[in-house]
């Protein structure tokens, strides 16, 4: 039983995390992307996350892991083109990356 709730509590968050980034888009791209991109966007993040090492990366002296947001982006876009799922401008992409980023931010901020 657990184990459904967990499965019903990532659904809970993950549609947080996307409304939270369809809600943080800049004016010109809120219609841009349908919620089935979004989630095959936050998908990609966290293969490239998982992937990428980042996840076990060791913080430097001031307790932060260095985030490259463009190259997150712009693994973004080749694995879409890749998959056949679109083609996409790396600079949009790149505000989904920010939204996804600041949403785990502003959770942060609130523990």
């Amino acid at each position: 039983m657990l184990q459904e709730e967990d499965f019903i509590q990532d659904d809970i968050d993950t549609e947080k995390t996307v409304a939270y980034i369809k809600n943080s888009l800049p004016q010109e791209l809120k219609g841009k992307f349908s919620d089935e991109e979004l989630y095959y966007f936050l998908d990609l993040m966290d293969d490239y996350y998982t992937e990428s090492g980042m996840l076990e990366a060791e913080p430097d002296s001031d307790g932060t892991v260095e985030i490259d947001l463009e190259q997150i982006a712009a693994y973004i876009v080749e694995q879409s083109r890749k998959d056949e799922m679109g083609t996409f401008d790396p600079e949009e992409i790149l505000f989904v990356v920010q939204g996804e980023w600041d949403y785990v931010e502003s959770l942060d901020n609130n523990e």
